[in-house]
């Protein structure tokens, strides 16, 4: 690990326990004019190996950029990829605590469960055979980056901003496709459709490995995947929040503001 890699997971890693946002990194080019993609998942690497020394354990991978709008918007095309720990689940009907947070915002997702270990290394892997369930979910996104601004490469180090997420009733593996999607925040609805999720949630797992081989990021057995968003994010607030995936299930929370120490 070299001192770049360091000083900006220590950076990322800070401001997501003091809850303080920070600038752009990509943006400061002259303190750090190597700062790529590549490097940015080294970054992200090291702020989840602080993450794991601190207790946690990695129980999961979330994609993001999977709507080709946003892909535009970023002038890219590939989608990135981030780790789900433990401290980041939130029950079904359970209580997220709002403290924990900068500035969230809430995304409904399909969630896919891994049944058993990917070889990263085998060249016929089909990630369809590798997982047996699928379930409603929601990811809890908070950008530790000033007012939610970044770049493709800020936001792989930042854990594609990776925050919370539940996960609904498993159910055993079905066609997700076009499936429609309805999310309420408190008295917000927000409806959309799976096929935002690169056309069909079933290819954002070809997209995952694609990626986890790129970066060496391990696929275990009883990993959860975040397939990624089937709407725009909403603003995250006190209040009640659902998600009803047509076929698929549902899941929900409350959001709740407590006292959080550092």
């Amino acid at each position: 690990m070299n001192d770049q890699v360091a000083a900006l997971a220590e950076r990322l890693d800070d401001a997501q326990i003091s809850r303080t946002e920070t600038t752009s990194i990509e943006a400061d080019r002259e303190r750090w004019p190597d700062f790529d993609v590549a490097l940015a998942y080294r970054v992200q690497n090291e702020v989840i190996a602080r993450r794991e020394a601190r207790g946690e354990k990695v129980v999961g991978v979330k994609l993001g950029f999977t709507s080709k709008a946003k892909m535009a918007q970023m002038g890219v095309s590939d989608v990135i990829v981030g780790r789900l720990t433990d401290a980041m689940a939130i029950d079904d009907g359970g209580v997220a605590d709002l403290g924990r947070f900068i500035h969230p915002k809430v995304e409904p997702e399909v969630a896919y469960r891994i049944a058993r270990d990917v070889d990263l290394d085998d060249p016929d892997v089909d990630m369809r055979d590798h997982v047996d369930a699928v379930a409603a979910a929601v990811e809890v996104i908070d950008s530790r980056y000033l007012d939610f601004v970044f770049t493709y490469a800020d936001v792989v180090a930042d854990n594609t901003s990776a925050s919370g997420f539940a996960v609904g009733e498993w159910i055993p593996l079905r066609e997700a496709a076009d499936c429609a999607v309805t999310m309420t925040v408190g008295d917000h609805v927000v409806s959309g459709s799976t096929a935002a999720i690169l056309d069909d949630p079933a290819n954002a797992l070809t997209a995952l490995l694609d990626m986890c081989r790129r970066h060496r990021i391990p696929l275990r057995a009883g990993h959860i995947v975040l397939a990624g968003a089937a709407t725009a994010a909403t603003e995250l607030t006190a209040t009640s929040v659902t998600c009803l995936v047509d076929g698929i299930g549902s899941v929900g929370f409350t959001a709740q503001v407590s006292e959080v120490t550092a």
